[in-house]
């Protein structure tokens, strides 16, 4: 199935925290010399107009990064975030959300590389015209599942892969566990970054259950809330982070608490973070 775009929900509470954890990892990756990789399994088109097409429909950013756009303070790791995306917006005015390939874009080095897969056919094409003059990024129109092992391990030992598909079918909450286990078996010292929404709370016990259960070790759960379970539409979304460094994991009670205050609906937002496997 090929109906989803993700314009519809740019810039939305998912991405924030999806983001906000995007940038810390390649940051942590980037504070070594060595060479670095960024794979990213379901790309989408790479950056989204807030200001017409599918994003002005739904306008989700409203209640997500706009919320954070104005305000003088905040937490030094969601500061840092909102000045990438300002990046994008030199007038000052929020038009233009990356995502996640701009966003990892701005944090590569001449030595470090991106691999980007998208299966959409306008999705790949605005995707490829981004950075087809970049010779650090190769685009390929592939299902990012079947892709993802023939890269494993990179030569650097060195790698993010954020696996991000659409859910679109009840298959894929089982089929992310599989293909991150068969990434994490042939490269088991890369940092894994696998984002959910929680639409069925059902499917993602599941998901939990399966992940530990695959033997991976030094798993890490963050989600963040909105607003409480049975309000409609997609209230909650959440990050599988596999070999988090020892950087992030006390940084994120305090940063999800923040988003959770910031961002719920009428003071309903909450947060949840947990260790799923111990290292």
């Amino acid at each position: 199935m090929l109906s989803y775009r993700h314009a519809f929900h740019a810039g939305n509470h998912a991405d924030v925290l999806k983001h906000l954890i995007e940038i810390q990892l390649l940051r942590y990756l980037a504070q070594k010399d060595k060479p670095f990789w960024f794979i990213d399994t379901h790309a989408g088109a790479g950056g989204y107009s807030l200001d017409s097409g599918y994003a002005a429909q739904n306008t989700e950013y409203e209640t997500g990064i706009a919320l954070l756009w104005d305000r003088d303070v905040l937490p030094e790791p969601l500061a840092d975030y909102v000045a990438l995306v300002k990046n994008f917006n030199p007038d000052g005015q929020l038009k233009l959300y990356p995502g996640s390939p701009l966003i990892a874009l701005e944090l590569l080095r001449k030595q470090d590389k991106m691999r980007l897969f998208e299966l959409h056919p306008a999705e790949f094409e605005a995707l490829q015209s981004l950075f087809r003059s970049d010779r650090r990024v190769k685009v390929e129109q592939e299902d990012g599942f079947r892709a993802l092992p023939s890269l494993l391990p990179p030569a650097q030992r060195r790698a993010l892969v954020l696996i991000d598909p659409s859910y679109e079918v009840k298959q894929d909450y089982a089929t992310v566990v599989t293909a991150l286990q068969a990434a994490w078996r042939r490269f088991p010292t890369g940092i894994y970054l696998l984002w959910y929404p929680v639409v069925r709370r059902a499917s993602i016990d599941r998901l939990e259950r399966d992940l530990e259960a695959s033997g991976m070790r030094d798993v890490l759960l963050a989600e963040l809330s909105v607003a409480p379970a049975g309000r409609g539409g997609m209230q909650t979304s959440g990050l599988i982070i596999v070999n988090p460094p020892w950087t992030l994991k006390p940084q994120l009670p305090a940063l999800l608490q923040f988003l959770a205050g910031t961002l719920g609906l009428e003071g309903q937002g909450s947060y949840r973070v947990e260790a799923l496997v111990e290292e």
